[in-house]
């Protein structure tokens, strides 16, 4: 309506983790850009900046984005984008997340946990006392060789987003045995 580009993110959310390749498929939307990363190596560092010619004509120094790829096309790096893509494709990795999703969900029942957000394996587990259950969780998904990760825009939610491979009942396992503390241990708001 106003001439503005539509520019998404799928750095995080991009190459399956929502359950379609990208996420915005799931809205109803095409961008006119799109920058990707995080999963799209499988473990590599690289990024992507995608756009039609006629867009990209509109950032050309010679060469086009010339100016932001100081690591821009290593071969090892683009080896990995395509093997990864060709796993999800050939191992039909994006039809199992749904499920996956789902039996993630199911297994996040806990009296600390207020509400579970997701889309697809993008998870949010809002509990009720942040100051109390983070050091807890912390230290048990730890000691299970799990990595927390927790929102800086919302401290009292831990952020999930498993590999796509990662199959969900090993995961869902891990965490019973982190709610026994929480659970001793709560304060009077959960």
């Amino acid at each position: 309506e106003v001439g503005a580009l539509l520019i998404l993110d799928e750095i995080q959310c991009g190459y399956g983790r929502t359950g379609t390749q990208w996420a915005f498929e799931q809205f109803g939307v095409v961008p006119d850009i799109l920058v990707c990363a995080k999963g799209m190596g499988g473990g590599m560092p690289i990024g992507a900046f995608i756009s039609s010619p006629e867009i990209m004509v509109g950032f050309q120094t010679n060469p086009i984005l010339g100016h932001c790829t100081t690591f821009g096309g290593h071969p090892v790096s683009c080896a990995a984008a395509l093997a990864t893509l060709q796993v999800i494709q050939d191992e039909h990795l994006l039809a199992g997340v749904a499920a996956k999703a789902a039996r993630l969900r199911a297994g996040l029942r806990h009296p600390a946990i207020r509400e579970v957000r997701n889309c697809g394996l993008l998870m949010a587990v809002e509990f009720a006392s942040f100051e109390v259950l983070k050091p807890i969780i912390d230290r048990a998904l730890a000691h299970e060789g799990v990595l927390t990760d927790w929102f800086l825009f919302c401290d009292n939610s831990l952020r999930i987003a498993p590999p796509l491979v990662k199959t969900p009942i090993r995961f869902i396992n891990q965490f019973p045995k982190v709610a026994p503390p929480a659970a001793g241990q709560q304060d009077s708001r959960c």
